[in-house]
């Protein structure tokens, strides 16, 4: 099952338990990746839904840290909230070793890996990574790595 026919699945399901919260956010997912599909005129695979789920992801992130900032802690909650439904789509997270494997490995197919190369490998590791890891610390990891 694809990632659109398991977002279809679960909010079948949440409509069957009434659960209002995990209904709103999973009708907000597929909007998302509907209004993807009209503005590109195609039919997004799981890696392109994945991609979209991760923006959403990181928008109510943001969100979140701006309402803690602002001292609004339910709003903060619900954002929290929605995260994590979100976060159930996506694949298993990688362990900080495994993250560091990858990292060494992508360095290794670019020999005498320079702050130059950084654009390519994480190129590549954007591709190999969907999902698995946070790009913004994939980043930080391959920057110290490259220095």
């Amino acid at each position: 099952m694809n990632l659109k026919e398991q977002l279809a699945e679960d909010m079948k399901s949440a409509m069957r338990a009434r659960d209002k919260e995990r209904l709103s956010v999973i009708r907000q997912a597929q909007a998302a990746v509907k209004q993807r599909e009209v503005d590109e005129s195609t039919t997004l695979d799981d890696a392109e839904v994945l991609a979209v789920i991760e923006k959403m992801i990181k928008q109510r992130r943001d969100a979140e840290s701006q309402y803690r900032d602002a001292g609004r802690e339910e709003l903060a909650d619900a954002e929290n909230a929605e995260i994590s439904v979100l976060e159930h789509y996506l694949p298993a997270r990688l362990t900080d070793a495994e993250l560091d494997a990858i990292i060494e490995r992508a360095v290794a197919d670019h020999d005498g890996a320079t702050m130059r190369d950084m654009g390519k490998i994480m190129g590549q590791l954007k591709t190999e990574l969907a999902g698995q890891a946070d790009m913004s610390d994939v980043s930080a990891r391959l920057k110290s790595r490259l220095q």
